[in-house]
């Protein structure tokens, strides 16, 4: 029996096709490939329970110098049978927001009604994009919801004076928006509690992704692989990882680094001072993934004392478990209990805590390694797949929106540890 409509999106944000990907990332001094992700993630888990997704997509990229292209064009794409509509913009200090806005009143506004949108979905806290949604989609009688992966204004340390400024300037803008929107999907609680208060919530932290070919193979190696692939940063605790490294015996054992940061060059240094620590490398996702999935440990050691992790749900957790590897991880506030069973946790949070999370999944049997590597695969696999997360996402869209008054979640297992949409105020 064929499934009945759910609610007709429009998703505002960074969701453009892989080929562009590819280019921004050849070129910028950003990694967006989890925004990347994630968009995608949205787009396939809506598709799934029956909506219809149109794209409306700036290209994520960091402001100039970060980026050296100036002038974006708009232009139109089409990926995996899903329309999109790329919005122009220059890419400079403040003309790049309000350039952003202006596309977006523009080219939104028309699309809004000629696709009968019945939900505006804006991913992130674009403060130009949630303006345009509070005031031109409102304004067309379209309920309007952000989806909360970030806190708005985390500033970097290469900020100057005037960045900072703006960048609480744009946190007063965001959370004005957000007062204003019909309700917010959220990673983690905390991010919809304080800067959407009031506001209808449903909190899902991410979404699996599975590879698009299957199953990634696993193939048995001379050595036993602990790996990180993420951010290069102190932020991400990328140094704890390699102090705790350090210290662990076996000359078996390698460290791998995938991705792209401040630590990159330093990490290139502590290569060439112990061989069993290899120089970083970036790889696209279809690359990276066969790497995890041949890893004996893949670890997470963001450390728990920085004022932003109340917010944050690390989308590796997910990506790490799908792996079928086990995961170390330190014990993050936004990481929900169901995943206790799944993950090996670093207590405390330092390099000593990380090495013997580290080294008592390297002393499991070859039988207990398998057995907790498949148990969390099967979680993801079976309670954060596209199909259980759309369900979830019709389900409350149809509820701000008037289309359905079942606030459930259809298909989900029993005992999946999903939640109903969590209305507050």
């Amino acid at each position: 029996m064929p499934q009945e409509r759910g609610p007709r999106v429009t998703l505002l944000g960074f969701t453009v096709p892989d080929d562009l990907l590819v280019e921004i990332m050849a070129r910028d001094t950003i990694m967006p490939t989890q925004t990347h992700t994630f968009a995608w993630g949205l787009v396939r888990s809506l598709r799934a329970a029956g909506c219809p997704v149109d794209l409306l997509s700036a290209a994520p990229v960091s402001t100039w110098p970060g980026n050296r292209q100036v002038r974006f064009r708009a232009g139109r794409f089409r990926q995996d049978g899903v329309d999109g509509q790329l919005l122009p913009f220059v890419n400079l200090l403040g003309l790049k927001h309000l350039t952003r806005f202006g596309a977006a009143w523009r080219a939104g506004g028309r699309a809004l009604r000629e696709r009968e949108t019945d939900v505006l979905l804006i991913h992130g806290v674009h403060s130009p994009f949630l303006w345009f949604g509070a005031l031109r989609a409102r304004s067309l009688g379209v309920p309007v919801v952000p989806v909360l992966t970030d806190p708005p204004g985390v500033a970097l340390p290469t900020d100057g004076r005037l960045v900072r400024l703006l960048r609480g300037l744009d946190v007063a803008l965001v959370r004005a928006a957000l007062a204003r929107c019909s309700g917010v999907i959220a990673l983690t609680s905390a991010l919809a509690e304080d800067f959407a208060p009031g506001r209808p919530r449903l909190v899902m932290e991410g979404i699996y992704s599975p590879d698009p070919a299957g199953d990634v193979p696993q193939e048995a190696g001379a050595t036993r692989d602990i790996v990180y692939a993420g951010g290069l940063s102190r932020a991400y605790g990328v140094d704890r990882l390699v102090e705790a490294f350090r210290g662990l015996p076996g000359d078996d054992l390698r460290l791998l680094t995938y991705g792209r940061g401040e630590l990159a060059e330093w990490l290139r240094e502590q290569s060439a001072v112990d061989r069993r620590i290899a120089g970083p490398e970036l790889l696209p996702r279809q690359e990276l993934l066969p790497r995890l999935a041949r890893a004996s440990v893949l670890v997470n050691p963001r450390p728990v004392d920085q004022g932003f992790v109340r917010w944050s749900f690390p989308s590796k957790i997910i990506e790490y478990l799908g792996t079928g590897v086990p995961v170390v991880s330190t014990r993050l506030p936004g990481i929900p209990a169901e995943y206790a069973p799944w993950l090996s946790f670093a207590e405390p949070d330092t390099a000593e805590g990380l090495r013997a999370a580290i080294d008592r999944v390297l002393h499991l049997s070859a039988g207990e390694a398998a057995v907790l590597g498949a148990g969390g695969a099967r979680f993801v696999r079976e309670t954060r797949n596209p199909a259980v997360q759309g369900g979830r996402m019709r389900a409350f869209l149809a509820g701000l929106t008037g289309l359905g008054d079942q606030l459930t979640d259809p298909g989900s297992p029993a005992g999946a540890g999903t939640t109903v949409p969590d209305r507050v105020g």
